[in-house]
C-alpha cells in the first residue's frame, strides 16, 4: 500500500466522520489485515443461472497466496446470498457473516508465501438493478422473441453482489480467471476472455466456458445470457468477436465498423490494446453499456452519439457511437490502469472521457476536438470534489468524467508542446499497463515527465469543488492578473489575447502585472477554450 497524501488523508478522515459512514461501508471499502494478508492469484467461477427463477447456484475457487501468517481472512458476498459451504484445500472451514463480509477462520494459521485454494459454494437470488448500469445489479428481461436476455453491471456497487470475491480494487487475480456458466439449452452465455467451449450437461442446461489470461477487475467479470448470434473479424491478427441479438446482426455489422479505426487511434495514442491474449468483444446488453474487460457491454441501440444525441451539445459527437468509443477507452483506463480505491475513480473516468476527444482529433482534427471537449463543460457542476473518500467505498462526484477530461486538456496547453504531450500520455498508458495505482502516482509521473510542478493543478481540479478563477483588471497601461484558488501557492500559465495578440502569463495567487496597450478589459480575451477556468474582469 502507498501512503496517501497527508493533507488528503486528513480531509478524508474529517469528511468520512461528517458523513457518518457505516461499518458496512468500511468493511467493503477498507483494507484491514483480513484482506491484506492474502493476494488473489486466480478466480475459477463455476455457476448455473436460471433466468426464469432469477437464481444463481455454484461456486468460486479462489486461489491465493498468503502474504502473512493468519488464521482469518475476509471474502465478500452480499448478505442476501446464501453461503452453502466453504472449504480450504478440501477441508471445511468455519465462517462468520458481518454485513456483506464473510470472515473465514482456519484451525491453524496459513503459512506466509504458501498458495491455497478456497472453494466458496453459494446460491441465491441476486439484487435486481433498478436502473443499470447506474445502479448495480442484474437485468432479467426478454428479447423480441420472448427469450431470456440477462446482463449484470456492478461497478461501484461491488462484484460481491453476485459472486464471492475479495471485493476491493486493490487486488486483481494475477493469473486471470475462468468463468463457466450453465444456462438453459437454446441460450448462450458470453463472458470475459476467450471462448473455450460448451458442454451439454444433459439436464436441460449447457455450460459455456471462458478463460481470461490477464489480471481483471472484480467488477469487470460478467455474464451475458441470450439467444445470441456471433460474427467474427480481426484487427492486426487479434480476434474481434461480436455477440448480438439475432434480429440485429445486419445493423451490428454496419455499426461495429467503428471498432477498427477506434483501435487504430487508441493504439497510436495509448499503446497496444492491453488484453490481446483475451481478444476484444462487443456484447449486446439490455442496458446502456459497461467496460467489462474484453467483453464490452453495448446497449446504444445502434445509434450515433449517446443514444442518438450528442453528449457535448456541439454536434461533433454525432459522428460516432459514444458507447463503443467510451467503454472501449476503458480497456486502457480503468481495466488496464486501475485505481486502488474507488475514491480515485477519476483515474478511470477522467482519462476515458478524454479518450473521446482523442478519438475526435484522430478523426477530424484539433479544432473539432476542442469544440467537442469544451462543449462538455456544461455538464460539470463544480459542487463536490472529483476525488471521493478513501476506505469506505465512496466514489467522488460525477465531475470525475467531464471535469477530469477538461483538466487533462488544460494540462496539454500548460505543457504547450504537443509532441511532449502525446509522448507523456503514451508513456503513462504503457508505464502503468496492467497496474493498480493512485492519484499520487499519476501526479508524480506527470511532474517528472513534463518537468513541471503540476501538483497544485491536480489538487485544485480534483480535491476541491471549484475551478481556478483568473482575475483581471487594468491599472493605467498595465494589465494586472492573479489566480483565486482553494489550493495554496497555486501557479498555472494561461494565455490571453490582448488586442488580438496572444500573450502567455505565468499567473500565481499573487497580483502580477504586464504592460499593455489595452484601453478596456474588452480588449483582453483569455484562452478559456484551452484552459478550463473561470474569468473575472474586475
Amino acid at each position: 500500500m502507498k501512503k496517501l497524501f497527508v493533507v488528503s488523508a486528513l480531509v478524508t478522515a474529517a469528511l468520512a466522520s461528517a458523513q457518518n459512514f457505516t461499518r458496512k461501508d468500511s468493511l467493503q471499502g477498507g483494507l484491514r489485515p483480513e484482506r491484506t494478508s492474502y493476494d488473489v492469484q486466480r478466480y475459477d467461477l463455476n455457476i448455473t443461472i436460471d433466468p426464469e427463477k432469477k437464481y444463481i447456484k455454484g461456486y468460486n475457487d479462489i486461489t491465493f497466496k498468503a502474504t502473512a501468517a493468519t488464521n482469518r481472512i475476509q471474502v465478500d458476498l452480499f448478505s442476501n446470498m446464501n453461503v452453502d459451504a466453504i472449504t480450504l484445500n478440501t477441508f471445511k472451514t468455519n465462517y462468520k457473516r458481518d454485513n456483506d463480509a464473510v470472515f473465514i477462520a482456519f484451525d491453524k494459521p496459513l503459512e506466509k508465501d504458501k498458495e491455497y485454494t478456497l472453494r466458496f459454494a453459494y446460491s441465491g437470488t441476486p439484487v435486481i438493478a433498478k436502473n443499470a448500469p447506474w445502479d448495480g445489479g442484474f437485468v432479467f428481461t426478454k428479447d423480441d422473441s420472448g427469450k431470456p436476455w440477462v446482463g449484470v453491471a456492478v461497478q461501484g456497487t461491488g462484484a460481491s453482489l453476485w459472486y464471492p470475491v475479495k471485493d476491493h480494487q486493490s487486488d486483481e487475480p494475477d493469473r486471470g480467471a475462468s468463468i463457466k456458466v450453465a444456462v438453459p439449452n437454446g441460450l448462450m452465455d458470453v463472458s470475459n476472455g476467450k471462448f473455450i467451449g460448451s458442454t451439454d450437461l444433459k439436464n436441460g442446461y449447457t455450460r459455456w466456458d471462458w478463460e481470461v489470461k490477464n489480471p481483471i477487475n472484480n467488477y469487470d467479470i460478467t455474464v451475458n445470457i441470450a439467444d445470441y448470434a456471433h460474427f467474427h473479424d480481426e484487427y492486426k491478427g487479434m480476434p474481434l468477436d461480436y455477440y448480438v441479438l439475432k434480429s440485429n446482426v445486419e445493423k451490428a455489422k454496419k455499426q461495429f465498423e467503428e471498432v477498427k479505426p477506434m483501435l487504430q487511434c487508441f493504439e497510436e495514442k495509448f499503446g497496444q490494446y492491453p488484453f490481446v491474449e483475451d481478444g476484444y468483444k462487443l456484447v449486446e446488453t439490455p442496458y446502456l453499456g459497461m467496460e467489462h474487460q474484453s467483453a464490452v457491454a453495448y446497449g446504444n441501440k445502434y445509434l450515433k452519439g449517446y443514444m442518438g444525441s450528442d453528449i457535448s451539445g456541439t454536434g461533433v459527437g454525432m459522428g460516432w457511437d459514444y458507447i463503443i468509443v467510451h467503454e472501449s477507452g476503458h480497456e486502457w483506463f480503468g481495466n488496464s490502469i486501475t485505481s486502488k480505491d474507488i475514491a480515485d475513480m477519476w483515474i478511470h473516468e477522467g482519462f476515458t472521457t478524454y479518450s473521446e476527444t482523442v478519438y475526435v482529433e484522430c478523426r477530424e482534427g484539433y479544432d473539432r476536438a476542442m469544440k467537442y471537449i469544451n462543449g462538455q463543460h456544461y455538464s460539470v457542476q463544480n459542487r463536490k470534489p472529483a476525488i471521493g473518500i478513501f476506505g469506505v467505498n465512496k466514489e467522488g462526484s460525477g465531475d470525475m468524467y467531464f471535469k477530469g477530461a477538461l483538466m487533462l486538456n488544460t494540462m496539454r496547453h500548460i505543457i504547450n508542446d504537443d509532441a511532449k504531450w502525446w509522448k507523456l500520455i503514451y508513456d503513462y498508458s504503457t508505464t502503468f499497463k496492467k497496474q493498480i495505482i493512485d492519484t499520487e502516482t499519476v501526479i508524480n509521473f506527470f511532474n517528472k515527465e513534463s518537468g513541471l510542478n503540476l501538483t497544485p493543478v491536480f489538487n485544485q481540479y480534483l480535491r476541491y469543488a471549484a475551478i481556478p478563477t483568473l482575475q483581471l483588471k487594468l491599472d493605467g497601461s498595465n494589465l494586472e492578473y492573479r489566480w483565486v484558488t482553494d489550493e495554496p501557492d497555486f501557479a498555472m500559465p494561461v494565455e490571453v489575447a490582448i488586442n488580438g495578440k496572444t500573450v502567455r502569463l505565468q499567473a500565481t495567487n499573487n497580483w502580477q502585472r504586464t504592460a499593455t496597450q489595452a484601453t478596456s478589459l474588452n480588449d483582453v480575451q483569455p484562452a478559456d477554450k484551452k484552459f478550463y477556468i473561470k474569468v473575472a474582469k474586475l
